[in-house]
C-alpha cells in the first residue's frame, strides 16, 4: 500500500499521488498518460483526473502498480476499476493489466478467440483479474515471450489446464514444467491465426507472437519511442546479444502487422506501410548504436 509520508514531492497536490517505492515500469504511464508521467527515475502524478474516465484509468492503474506505489488520499468504490481488467486494446485484444514486481511491471496479455483464449506473459494472480478472465472463458494457452516474464504462469496454468509455450533456450529452473519448449530460430505456426517467431537479442530464447497479422506481441524485443518518434529496443536492457537482435529485427521485416504490444515499453498503432518504414528507423538507429 502505498504511503503519505513516502509521498514523492514531483506529485501535484490532490488526491492522487505515487511513493518512493516506484520502480518506474510506465505501467501507470499506459493506463493513465493524462494523470501520470515519468519525472526522472520514477512515476509521479502531473494532472489530478477531473473526469470520471479519467478518475477510472487512473484507479486501473493504481490496481495494476506491481509494487502497490500508487495511493489515494480519500477512499475510492474500485468496482468498476476492477470490473475492467482486462481492458480492451482492440477487436477481441485485451490488456490484463496487475502487472507483477518479478517482471518488473511488464505488460501481458489476453485474447479472446474461439479457438481458445490465450494468455501471452503473465500478469500478477489476482483473485479479481482471475475471476473476470474465467467469465471470458478462462485461458487454454498462455504464450510466454522470454525468461524475464513468466511471474505467476504456474498459477494460472494450475488454475485454467493453459498450455505454455515458451522457446527451450529461454527454459529455466522456474520454467522448467512448461508443456511446449520449441528450438531453433524458424517461425512456429501455433495456430491458423498465431506465429511464434523466435527473435534471440534480448535474451537467447526470446520470441514474438503474430495474431492475424495485425497483433504483434514483442515482450522486450520491440517498443514505440514517443521521444524518438520511432520504433526502437532497449540498448542499455540486451541482456544477450545486440548484434542477433538486430538481425531479428531485421527479420520482422518480412511480416506486416498493426499494432505493437510489448511487455515493457510504449505500444502503438500503425498502418502497415508505416509501421514497415518506422521498423527501417528502428534498425538503423540500433546498427548507429552497435559499437
Amino acid at each position: 500500500m502505498a504511503q503519505v509520508a513516502l509521498r514523492l514531492p514531483s506529485n501535484v497536490p490532490g488526491a492522487f499521488f505515487v511513493d518512493s517505492s516506484c520502480i518506474d515500469c510506465d505501467a501507470c504511464r499506459i493506463f493513465a498518460p493524462t494523470v501520470f508521467d515519468d519525472s526522472g527515475d520514477q512515476s509521479s502524478v502531473f494532472h489530478q483526473p477531473e473526469s470520471p474516465e479519467e478518475r477510472l484509468q487512473a484507479e486501473r492503474a493504481l490496481i495494476s502498480c506491481p509494487t502497490a506505489s500508487i495511493g489515494t488520499l480519500s477512499k475510492h468504490a474500485m468496482k468498476e476499476a476492477l470490473a475492467g481488467l482486462p481492458e480492451l486494446v482492440a477487436e477481441n485484444v485485451y490488456r490484463c493489466g496487475y502487472t507483477s514486481e518479478s517482471s518488473f511491471g511488464a505488460m501481458s496479455y489476453l485474447i479472446q478467440r474461439d479457438g481458445g483464449n490465450v494468455l501471452v506473459d503473465s500478469p500478477r494472480f489476482a483473485n479479481p483479474l482471475v475471476k473476470n478472465i474465467d467469465a471470458m472463458g478462462g485461458a487454454s494457452r498462455m504464450l510466454l515471450t522470454h525468461q524475464d516474464d513468466v511471474a505467476d504462469h504456474e498459477k494460472f496454468h494450475e488454475r485454467f489446464g493453459c498450455e505454455r509455450v515458451l522457446h527451450r533456450d529461454d527454459v529455466r529452473s522456474r520454467t522448467a514444467s512448461v508443456e511446449l519448449k520449441p528450438t531453433g530460430s524458424d517461425p512456429i505456426a501455433l495456430a491458423d491465426d498465431l506465429v511464434m517467431i523466435p527473435t534471440p537479442g534480448h535474451t537467447k530464447g526470446h520470441a514474438v507472437f503474430l495474431y492475424r497479422n495485425r497483433f504483434l506481441f514483442t515482450g522486450d524485443h520491440l517498443a514505440w519511442s514517443p521521444r524518438r518518434g520511432h520504433l526502437y529496443a532497449f540498448r542499455d536492457a540486451c541482456w544477450y546479444s545486440w548484434s542477433e537482435q538486430i538481425s531479428s529485427m531485421e527479420r520482422l521485416l518480412d511480416y506486416r502487422f498493426e499494432w505493437v504490444l510489448p511487455g515493457h515499453g510504449r505500444p502503438i498503432q500503425l498502418p502497415p506501410t508505416e509501421m514497415q518504414a518506422s521498423l527501417e528507423r528502428c534498425i538503423a538507429w540500433m546498427k548507429s548504436r552497435q559499437h
